[in-house]
């Protein structure tokens, strides 16, 4: 074997050598994502689990409290809502130059766009004053899941990508904590701390015209029958028809 090796030109030991080092590291870093792919779903799994029971427990707790102030012959005051989903459900006719603008900023530029939006004065203001051309309302977690996980696109380097697997969400948020999908939707739906780097993370959602057409004229509010402005928690029955 001596002899054989020794007949081998230099160039070519070396380059015997290096394959074999690389063919063993390329093993050793395969090993180590398998062992890591299972360490994070084993993650995943357990906080899918306790983001349930945390969901769960505020339904419990909303329900104890309404059967208790019944019981007491009082009225129970729902806790103020802190998250809107908004979506446009006008085009760009007779649009001023003030609403045009607010309409950038909240990133619904086309119709049947949809974003999630927390709630303060700031927001409130510029919802009312775009009232005539959106519908919002209060979304509930089987809608803001639906959404996230049907028409969910993220922004990555100015790019729209389809949240196909965990590692996505991973490259683009991992600095703050975010895993899986199941983080995102539940930093949306407790407007969580991270809000607006998630609700930015978030491409704009692409909805489709609403199944069987809007309920009541587009030009007049909700409250007149219409189907624009402040809807509620009926925004979830607009979201059903669009996704």
């Amino acid at each position: 074997d001596c002899c054989n090796m020794s007949s081998v030109p230099e160039l070519k030991q070396k380059k015997i050598a290096r394959d074999a080092e690389l063919k063993k590291a390329a093993a050793a870093a395969a090993t180590k994502a398998v062992a890591d792919d299972a360490e994070m779903n084993k993650n995943i799994f357990a906080k899918a689990k306790a983001y349930e029971e945390e969901y769960q427990a505020l339904e419990k707790t909303a329900i104890d409290n309404r059967r208790a102030a019944k019981a007491n012959g009082q009225i129970f005051v729902t806790p103020e809502e802190k998250l809107v989903f908004v979506i446009r459900i006008r085009g760009i006719i007779g649009v001023s130059p003030k609403v045009k603008k607010i309409l950038q900023l909240l990133r619904l530029r086309q119709i049947n766009n949809g974003v999630f939006v927390r709630i303060n004065a700031a927001t409130v203001n510029m919802l009312r004053l775009v009232e005539p051309f959106i519908a919002y309302g209060y979304p509930n977690l089987k809608s803001v899941k639906d959404l996230i996980y049907k028409r969910g696109f993220v922004k990555v380097s100015g790019q729209r990508i389809p949240i196909s697997c965990n590692t996505v969400i991973k490259a683009g948020l991992g600095d703050k904590g975010f895993e899986c999908i199941e983080d995102i939707v539940h930093e949306i739906f407790t407007v969580g701390p991270e809000f607006k780097a998630v609700a930015n993370f978030l491409w704009p959602m692409k909805l489709t015209n609403p199944r069987g057409g809007v309920i009541g004229k587009k030009l007049n509010h909700f409250n007149e029958g219409g189907a624009c402005g402040q809807q509620g928690d009926k925004i979830n029955r607009l979201i059903k028809k669009m996704l």
